[in-house]
């Protein structure tokens, strides 16, 4: 990976760069698990984006406590924007940039993130994307196409739905069930539910199946999880 992953062609930013600088100050090992973690930053989500903002902070938290992971944040918002930070070992570097985050109008670009998983999984053993949104504004199809190839890749997408939308939600099983990896939505007026998935997906990451079971055992997101993974398997 280069130091900074522009998926799209834009114009700079001061706080993710600076985020960048600091990031090279972590040490990332070659052994680690790797997750990559994507969200949807488009204005869509503004009317909950506070809310979000700070439990997404406490997701990577959640993913600082499973410990042997590097993670790479991406996100897409306004103009064909769609960026990618370096992997970093640490999540609070994380966090600190998702806090910097703000939406702006666009449409949604998961073509893009499944194509940039796609070629980190083909540069070096991924196991697990997690993405989080509320809507999709693609074709269905292309999105599934790309899913599969993640699925021979190896690569399981773990797909979290904020709200109700019903076209997003298809979209979002399908990619799941093509990948082999799980589906759940969940609630701005339940945060928990959220951060009990993301450290659900962690454990799985870097874990396997066996760190899930342990964690299913006294964690209902990871049941749910872990049931949603076996029924894609079956």
């Amino acid at each position: 990976m280069s130091r900074k992953t522009d998926v799209t062609a834009t114009g700079q930013s001061g706080a993710i760069d600076r985020f960048l600088e600091d990031a090279k100050r972590v040490a990332v090992s070659d052994a680690a698990a790797r997750l990559i973690f994507a969200l949807d930053a488009t204005m869509s989500r503004q009317p909950t984006w506070d809310l979000a903002t700070h439990l997404q902070a406490a997701m990577f938290d959640a993913v600082g406590e499973v410990g042997g992971l590097t993670i790479q944040l991406v996100y897409f918002r306004g103009f064909g924007e769609c960026r990618a930070s370096r992997w970093v070992a640490d999540g609070r570097a994380l966090r600190d940039l998702m806090c910097r985050i703000r939406c702006q109008g666009g449409k949604t670009q998961i073509g893009r993130v499944l194509r940039h998983v796609r070629s980190a999984a083909e540069s070096g053993p991924l196991r697990v994307m997690v993405f989080v949104g509320d809507a999709m504004e693609e074709s269905i199809d292309e999105l599934c196409a790309v899913a599969g190839e993640l699925g021979i890749l190896g690569v399981k997408a773990f797909m979290f739905q904020e709200g109700p939308d019903r076209r997003a939600e298809l979209a979002f099983r399908e990619i799941a069930r093509i990948t082999g990896g799980a589906y759940e939505r969940f609630d701005h007026k339940a945060p928990e539910r959220l951060v009990g998935l993301l450290r659900a997906a962690a454990t799985y990451a870097s874990q396997g199946t066996d760190g899930l079971i342990r964690l299913a055992a006294r964690e209902p997101e990871a049941r749910a999880l872990l049931t949603s993974l076996r029924g894609a398997s079956s």
